[in-house]
């Protein structure tokens, strides 16, 4: 995978972003353990806060941060914040933009919602390469377990 031509920065969402976030579309072994950037926009409440993920200033990917009372079910730190529904448009699948986006998380989260010094996030057992691109770029597994919607989780945490 080349990186020469993309130049892949993490930004909040905008309206702009709104129309080709709609055409996201997931493979159902993906969408199975996540959400559509288009049906977590609508149910938006205060304390969610989309984040885009941008290639030459294009959406490919798309997750929320929590600061809402949904982090004390992952860790009892009140700086934490809580990291679901990431997605990577099929399209722009295996470009490498998950691992570039989760990588620019820390100095993102430093620079934007700097009072927050920890970054929580649960993800599905059987969901082994979420696992394997979390622990890339610096989350570790707790140890700690969640049931979710689709069976046990497994509750990662990475200091910011």
């Amino acid at each position: 995978m080349s990186t020469l031509n993309q130049k892949v920065k993490l930004q909040r969402y905008q309206p702009e972003f709104l129309q080709i976030l709609k055409g996201f579309d997931l493979p159902e072994e993906k969408a199975q353990y996540t959400a559509f950037p288009s049906d977590v926009l609508e149910k938006l409440t205060d304390g969610q806060f989309p984040i885009v993920i941008l290639n030459n200033d294009e959406p490919v990917g798309f997750f929320l941060l929590h600061s809402t009372d949904r982090v004390k079910e992952y860790t009892n730190n009140v700086n934490a914040l809580l990291l679901t529904a990431l997605s990577i448009d099929n399209f722009q699948q295996g470009k490498g933009f998950a691992k570039q986006g989760m990588s620019l998380l820390k100095d993102f989260v430093n620079r934007e919602f700097s009072e927050y010094d920890e970054i929580v996030l649960a993800v599905n057992h059987k969901n082994v390469p979420a696992q394997r691109l979390y622990e890339k770029v610096g989350f570790s597994d707790t140890g700690r377990r969640k049931m979710g919607r689709k069976g046990e989780q497994l509750v990662f945490s990475t200091s910011v």
